[in-house]
């Protein structure tokens, strides 16, 4: 993939799940607080997600092409401290205009919660990515994760999550 690509599915994949350098310092990593109205029947949770590992897997042609794939793996943290783990696999799926299909799981410490999106670039600054499911605490969770990057490889993100 060229340079340019990779940004893009790199910010894409961020942004999108779950999708996204500042510093690893313990104040980088402390809870941040939403902007949206959120239902009082809603549990709102507020994490930062730094992300530890990405690739970018050209499939096929040279450059974007369909099926190309963006993996990425980070570390959740609650007011500094590290309590879970997220993933997201993003995958091309329309070339002019471009399309990334988005699936991610996120591995907290009362269960699992589940996110999928179709994004489309360019993405745009924050992103409401749908909640699809869980396990443990989360098995009946509806609802939507609102992630904002916060440099290259650093997303705040507010759960909204209603059961």
């Amino acid at each position: 993939m060229s340079k340019i690509h990779i940004r893009r599915l790199t910010t894409a994949a961020a942004l999108a799940i779950g999708l996204f350098a500042g510093p690893l310092a313990s104040a980088a990593a402390s809870a941040w607080a939403g902007t949206h109205d959120t239902p009082q029947d809603t549990e709102v949770i507020q994490l930062v997600a730094l992300q530890t590992q990405a690739e970018a897997l050209d499939h096929g042609k040279k450059g974007p092409s369909l099926g190309d794939e963006r993996t990425v793996f980070e570390d959740v943290y609650r007011d500094g401290k590290k309590i879970g783990d997220h993933s997201v696999v993003c995958t091309y799926v329309s070339l002019g205009p471009d399309a990334l299909q988005c699936v991610g799981t996120f591995s907290l410490p009362d269960g699992q919660i589940t996110a999928q999106a179709l994004l489309h670039l360019p993405a745009a600054a924050s992103i409401d990515i749908p909640i699809t499911g869980g396990s443990g605490a989360y098995s009946t969770a509806q609802g939507y994760v609102h992630t904002v990057p916060a440099g290259e490889t650093e997303r705040h993100l507010t759960f909204h999550i209603s059961r």
